[in-house]
């Protein structure tokens, strides 16, 4: 029998936990098996994240980050925010489609409160940036409650059931349906639509993934190397 060591970092806990959530997926990385990968107890790891949810935080946090650093890049290459605005969400449904683990991720990081909380306060800031012209008399309440409907646009967007429509169609009107929200024009919204549509969404969205993974593995080395 293999002894249990006596104490493990809270760093070593997040990069095992992250790695076993992207590899593995969410649901089917239990604490148990967390404890086993690093051989210690489950009262160790509980007193630094007193559930799987917690660690599942601080990987939307990374995600959250990440995003705000591919809207800036995109922007950067000539995209407006308007319409890197719309591929994010485009390439969060997109992976949703193709990828069993990535869309577990992205559904358990919406129906969690703690993580949900994490998406909310982010998609906040990035509206007031990104629909800011149009929304000129809007104070931070009004996007708060306009998040709120938002949030449950995507994550209807991203869980589609066996009587949903086709991604192209949820895409439209998903962005359709934001804009709306935020007071974009109908003539702007259609053109934006039409442009993310008329771009390899799908491969968009499985390269965002790796270049996610990548972004995980790059910050769990910068910030948790003992």
């Amino acid at each position: 029998m293999v002894k249990k060591r006596e104490s493990s970092t809270k760093s070593e806990i997040i990069k095992v936990a992250l790695k076993m959530f992207l590899e593995k997926g969410y649901s089917n990385t239990t604490a148990k098996a967390i404890c086993d990968e690093l051989r210690i107890s489950t009262g160790n790891l509980t007193y630094h994240f007193p559930t799987k949810e917690h660690i599942l935080a601080v990987l939307v946090k990374m995600l959250c980050d990440f995003q705000w650093k591919v809207m800036e890049r995109e922007t950067n290459e000539g995209y407006s925010s308007l319409l890197a605005f719309c591929l994010e969400l485009t390439a969060i449904a997109s992976i949703c489609e193709d990828s069993e683990i990535g869309k577990e991720f992205y559904i358990s990081s919406y129906t969690h409160p703690i993580t949900l909380e994490i998406i909310r306060d982010s998609d906040v800031e990035k509206a007031k940036r990104v629909f800011g012209s149009y929304c000129k008399k809007w104070e931070d309440v009004n996007y708060r409650e306009a998040e709120m409907l938002v949030s449950g646009i995507e994550f209807a967007t991203i869980m589609p059931t066996a009587k949903s429509a086709p991604l192209g169609v949820r895409i439209q009107g998903a962005l359709n349906a934001i804009m709306m929200i935020y007071n974009v024009p109908e003539k702007l919204r259609l053109i934006k639509i039409k442009k993310v549509l008329a771009m390899d969404y799908r491969e968009i969205g499985k390269n965002i993934l790796s270049d996610f993974k990548k972004y995980v593995e790059e910050s769990l080395s910068e910030k948790y190397t003992n």
